[in-house]
């Protein structure tokens, strides 16, 4: 069941793509994606305006532009009128996005990802991880203050596991290094 968001749902439901937004690596995504249309797919929805809790679930599937979700339960939870949190849950729940013309494109996974709106933490959850270009940033958890841009994973965060990172080296990614000033001049 394929479904274009009223207006009315559609800023609750543009919030949840801020969460895809958080990418330690890259931290923006295309300025565009946040102007296109939202379409959510799910095998079932419920939705409680009296209680504030949207509750998506089965092979539910989200697109805004270059970003695209996929879960197995997407909740949304609204406080006095207002998107309070945001709950995506899977096996693991992924996601993906273009970041920039001349970047690749931006993964992640988690079996939950949580985002407080307002406290602007994103939470990636059991088998986090985040990669783009071949970069990787792993952990059981995952923590990314959008105000602060400061990413923080391991025991800190309440995670079991080692942090484990994976950057490539200029050589790796294509890049040529710079010449060096002191080569410069004695050519």
């Amino acid at each position: 069941m394929k479904t274009i968001i009223p207006p009315l749902r559609r800023e609750l439901i543009w919030v949840i793509s801020l969460l895809w937004l958080t990418l330690p690596l890259q931290a923006m995504a295309l300025d565009s994606d946040q102007d296109q249309p939202i379409y959510l797919e799910a095998d079932d929805v419920q939705i409680d305006d009296r209680t504030g809790v949207s509750v998506y679930t089965g092979n539910v599937i989200f697109d805004q532009g270059t970003m695209h979700l996929t879960a197995d339960k997407l909740t949304i939870i609204k406080e006095g009128g207002e998107t309070d949190e945001i709950i995506a849950e899977g096996n693991p729940a992924r996601f993906q996005q273009q970041t920039g013309a001349d970047k690749g494109l931006a993964k992640g996974r988690a079996k939950r990802m949580e985002y407080k709106v307002r406290s602007d933490l994103v939470y990636l959850i059991d088998d986090a991880e985040i990669t783009q270009d071949g970069d990787a940033f792993k952990n059981d958890r995952i923590t990314y203050n959008r105000t602060t841009k400061v990413v923080r994973a391991g025991t800190s965060q309440q995670g079991k596991q080692r942090v484990r990172i994976t950057i490539r080296s200029n050589k790796q990614r294509g890049v040529k290094a710079p010449r060096k000033e002191a080569q410069k001049q004695t050519q």
